[in-house]
């Protein structure tokens, strides 16, 4: 018999500026650009009810989630329920939001490309009645 451990991989992190969240988020960075890497990567960790606002990505965003559950939306599709070991692929320039659901907190790495200087455009919040009602579902 196994017993799975409630104790995250990596260290909360830093808080994130709530200019781009709902909630708190924060991140533990790995990899940050540079001369080898055009993308950065880190460990983002949404409280519950914790969420980005709706952003884009110019080259795309990979999120690999590590633990508890969350949602991850693009615009015009119904959001999409994700848990431990969910990996999601955003195509560049896909207009989403992703975060933790109202009542579990949740973690994923995001691996996040660079076009130029830029990696990612933030956009308005997500609505409060819209992310409840997806709570609820």
């Amino acid at each position: 018999m196994t017993t799975e451990s409630n104790t995250s991989i990596f260290p909360k992190g830093e808080k994130l500026p709530n200019d781009w969240f709902t909630g708190n988020a924060f991140l533990t960075k790995f990899i940050s650009k540079d001369k080898n890497n055009e993308f950065s990567a880190g460990n983002v960790t949404f409280e519950p009810g914790a969420r980005t606002k709706w952003h884009t990505h110019p080259k795309g965003q990979v999120l690999i989630v590590l633990e508890g559950e969350g949602f991850y939306q693009e615009e015009g599709k119904p959001a999409q329920s994700i848990k431990k070991g969910d990996v999601v692929n955003i195509p560049e320039e896909v207009k989403h939001w992703h975060g933790a659901s109202a009542i579990s907190k949740m973690a994923h790495i995001a691996i996040t490309n660079y076009k130029g200087d830029v990696q990612v455009t933030w956009l308005e919040p997500v609505n409060d009645a819209t992310y409840n009602e997806i709570n609820n579902q």
